[in-house]
């Protein structure tokens, strides 16, 4: 068994007490089963403009990201890949720049070789625009979503009971193209770390790994089957000998390095996919390392936000301690 992971994007859009959702088609990766709009994210691409193009291109709709709402991981086992796939879905609040659509709204078409969204289904809707991939998008209450078979994440989101779908359901055959051999997809959760007093937690990135030398946030990429949270709160007892507990989410940070050198000697063309989570430590200890010899962070201290803003600090440190201080 072999393992693979992924990023995947959903968008959450609601218009006069209806929610949008797609039906995914024979090429699809739940025939037959609804869903909400989204996909994988490319390599190098932006989760946020990831769900904007997926929305453009499953529904025919223009829209933009109002909000980061949650962020979980599941794992889907494909027996004739023999392989065990976790994917870590954002899921995005979404609005559309001119307000809520009429029943009569017509959206443009996607792009070259889309078909115009036509109005279909209960209440009103829109046919999809990805042949094969996606065979309608609609206008649906949630009343009306009830009925339908819906993946288990969409379900979870929408808060609707959650019924496990049959494996025939799910397609395996094509879903993912072999890895690139120097490409990296690493999906990890990193946490803006407080105490009772308001110092913040810093760990300083080992020799040997991407910035090196600089003071960043505790946590790193979460191992395959693990929850985002949860990866976090492990990274932080690793790399900062505290417990902590996660107290909000506060967005998701993109980076692509395409010459990154790292532990595996040579030039990686990188993308990390980052969620910020803000947490408290409510007993603090003294900072200590205590993963492995080895690891990727050097030493951990707890700083006040003016010491912190002093140190050489990495870019996602340098975000979440500016959302830190409004």
């Amino acid at each position: 068994m072999q393992f693979a992971r992924r990023v995947g994007v959903h968008g959450l859009l609601r218009n006069s007490g209806r929610v949008l959702v797609v039906q995914d088609g024979a090429e699809g990766e739940f025939p037959g089963v609804w869903r909400l709009p989204g996909g994988a994210v490319r390599h190098a691409e932006d989760p946020e403009r990831a769900v904007v193009r997926q929305v453009a291109e499953q529904a025919g709709l223009t829209v933009a990201v109002t909000r980061l709402l949650t962020v979980v991981a599941d794992v889907a086992t494909l027996p004739e890949d023999k392989t065990a796939l976790h994917t870590d879905r954002l899921l995005f609040e979404l609005s559309t720049p001119h307000g809520a659509l009429s029943d009569g709204a017509r959206p443009a078409s996607a792009g070259p070789g889309s078909a115009r969204p036509e109005s279909v289904g209960p209440g009103g809707g829109l046919r999809g625009v990805e042949a094969g991939l996606v065979d309608q998008a609609c206008w649906l209450s949630l009343a009306e979503v009830t009925q339908l078979p819906l993946t288990p994440f969409t379900a979870e989101a929408l808060g609707l009971p959650v019924t496990p779908l049959p494996p025939a359901a799910h397609r395996s055959r094509g879903l993912f193209p072999p890895q690139h051999p120097d490409r990296r997809l690493r999906f990890g959760a990193y946490g803006l770390v407080t105490d009772p007093a308001g110092r913040i937690l810093l760990t300083q990135i080992a020799e040997g790994y991407p910035g090196a030398g600089l003071w960043h946030l505790p946590g790193g990429g979460t191992d395959h089957g693990e929850q985002p949270a949860t990866g976090l709160l492990r990274e932080l007892v690793e790399e900062g000998g505290q417990v902590g507990r996660v107290v909000e989410l506060l967005g998701v940070n993109n980076l692509h390095n395409p010459a990154a050198l790292g532990p595996e000697g040579r030039p990686l063309d990188w993308h990390g996919v980052r969620v910020i989570y803000r947490v408290l430590v409510d007993v603090p200890t003294d900072a200590v390392v205590t993963e492995s010899a080895g690891g990727s962070t050097a030493r951990a201290g707890w700083f006040t936000r003016d010491e912190a803003t002093d140190l050489p600090l990495s870019d996602i440190a340098v975000v979440a301690i500016g959302q830190s201080g409004r």
